[in-house]
């Protein structure tokens, strides 16, 4: 008893070890990583961010706001929605799904599962994009079945949407499953012990210890889903005002000169990173907030 005692002060000092740990390195070392630091966020993405918007507003307002509302853009950007609202929702619940699985119980073949799920981070989009081109196309596995029965998969919205969804799929995943796994499941086995059901179980209690995890997997995937070139560039097929989305339209007119309208279109996807950004920001401090001791989820 005398021991716990003795050791309870080195502990409650241990915060105040480690907070004096970064005081260790001389001033000028630090001085020179953070001027290093900023001197490196200014030139590759302060700059290039702001080249971005000069461009698009160089012309003026009603220039700007004229090639946002070109037939061509609002296409782009309505395309662009209808990929990022299937697929979200899609990946919203495979990853649920998976996350649940692997961490809530034990199979055969959980590895290979947790392996398939970061496979689009190791494929290259393009290599993607191409793979749906060998089971789709008309030379393809299915391309002559679809043929026969009048079903367009590529050049066309499903072709976009899968692609998305393939490049897509892993981050919900991969947020949730190291935080439910760090939760456990003993709350989830005493209310089914209490006599919930397997769904009252996952809305009560398992749901609001996992929502700003999965909300902060949903934001990164929506950003990917919308910011995609690669995969969606190869199964699109480049038709203007039909099969071209928002970073497609951006390389259509940078390609044709026209500056202007290229870096507007380029500017919605900036603000939109901004946006995630910001968003990514508050939920990373409540995911903090949430897995600091004592602190209760309302």
């Amino acid at each position: 008893m005398s021991a716990v005692l003795d050791n309870k002060p080195a502990v409650a000092h241990a915060p105040a070890r480690q907070a004096s740990i970064s005081h260790l390195e001389p001033a000028w070392v630090r001085y020179v990583l953070i001027t290093v630091a900023l001197a490196f966020l200014t030139l590759f993405l302060f700059v290039p961010l702001a080249a971005v918007f000069t461009e698009a507003l160089k012309n003026g307002w009603h220039t700007y706001v004229e090639a946002i509302l070109d037939a061509d853009a609002l296409s782009a950007i309505k395309l662009t929605l209808i990929a990022a609202v299937i697929a979200v929702p899609l990946n919203l619940v495979f990853g649920v799904a998976a996350s649940w699985a692997i961490a809530k119980f034990e199979f055969r073949g959980k590895s290979v599962l947790l392996t398939l799920i970061d496979l689009p981070f190791s494929v290259s989009p393009v290599i993607a994009g191409l793979m749906y081109v060998l089971v789709f196309g008309a030379q393809g596995w299915l391309g002559p079945w679809l043929s026969d029965h009048d079903i367009k998969i590529l050049f066309a919205v499903p072709g976009i949407v899968l692609a998305t969804v393939f490049i897509t799929f892993p981050f919900v995943a991969r947020e949730l499953v190291p935080l439910m796994q760090a939760q456990g499941s003993e709350e989830e086995e005493a209310a089914l012990v209490l006599g919930a059901s397997g769904w009252a179980t996952f809305r009560k209690v398992t749901l609001p210890n996992i929502k700003w995890g999965l909300l902060y997997g949903v934001i990164l995937c929506n950003a990917r889903a919308m910011g995609e070139f690669g995969a969606v560039s190869v199964v699109s097929g480049h038709i203007r005002g039909e099969t071209n989305t928002m970073p497609l339209q951006v390389e259509i007119l940078y390609n044709e000169y026209n500056f202007t309208a290229a870096f507007a279109i380029a500017s919605l996807l900036a603000l939109l990173a901004l946006v995630t950004l910001a968003v990514k920001s508050f939920i990373e401090w409540r995911l903090h907030q949430s897995r600091q001791p004592g602190t209760t989820e309302h």
